[in-house]
């Protein structure tokens, strides 16, 4: 069976963190950099990203099912989850479909409902990237400033170049994202219920996390509960982090997970 790439640090009860879409393990570090004071903290990389195993498939019974081959793995019983972005829709499948396992579940600026392709711009300029030409993350960013407008954005889908024997390659399967993506933008499929203390946290100025998405959240997860940080995107972890750090201490304190 394959296991996703991971990394730990630190010691107490198990904290498992989930990426969004482009994104790798290191993504959530200033999320573990403060959690790994009091918890056993596993930072992993998504398939078909970073350093994990590449499959042409990402549907997210399959990717939950990934989570739960890691916590065998490693010999964890149960844990709990936080997840960003498509990392947060795989924490809530697992939650949903393996709700003995997980202790308390974070999500992070998404809904589990469906949302329209909106990446599509994001995955033509990276598959334009001429690689053969290329000798820095600067001239890269040149050439994807043609298809991506927002530097920050670049800045973190560039972290997927690596330089091997003077070349760069992404880390990421582009083919295989690009071709799962429908998968990626879908919503949630079952009919599974998760009743453990659940948090959303929104990016305020996010439109990812919307109040007509209440009711069908509070269905899944009735003992779920929101939070909003103010003058934040969805990229909230890394833009509020300090307070991102607070809400997701606070909760997990509450709930005796420490």
């Amino acid at each position: 069976m394959n296991i996703v790439n991971y990394t730990q640090q630190g010691q107490g009860e198990s904290l498992l963190l989930v990426h969004g879409l482009f994104g790798s393990c290191a993504n959530l570090n200033m999320v573990a950099r403060q959690l790994k004071q009091h918890y056993l903290v596993t930072n992993i990389d998504v398939r078909n990203h970073g350093h994990s195993f590449q499959i042409n498939n990402m549907h997210y019974s399959e990717m939950a099912k990934d989570i739960i081959a890691l916590l065998d793995h490693l010999n964890i019983n149960t844990t709990s989850l936080l997840g960003h972005s498509m990392g947060g829709k795989i924490a809530m499948q697992t939650a949903l479909d393996f709700p003995d396992r997980i202790n308390q579940l974070i999500v992070a600026d998404i809904a589990p409902v469906e949302y329209p392709p909106h990446h599509n711009r994001i995955i033509e300029g990276l598959k334009a990237l001429d690689l053969t030409i290329i000798k820095s993350r600067k001239e890269a960013d040149v050439q994807l400033a043609d298809y991506v407008n927002d530097s920050g954005v670049r800045q973190f889908l560039l972290r997927n170049l690596e330089q091997v024997d003077k070349h760069f390659q992404f880390q990421c399967n582009l083919d295989f994202i690009s071709q799962c993506y429908p998968q990626i933008m879908q919503g949630y499929q079952g009919s599974g219920k998760f009743t453990k203390p659940t948090l959303f946290i929104k990016g305020g100025k996010s439109d990812y996390l919307l109040p007509k998405h209440q009711a069908y959240i509070k269905q899944l997860f009735p003992a779920s509960h929101a939070k909003i940080i103010n003058d934040a995107g969805h990229w909230l972890h890394a833009e509020k982090s300090v307070i991102f750090n607070h809400l997701v201490t606070d909760f997990l304190k509450k709930f005796n997970i420490q």
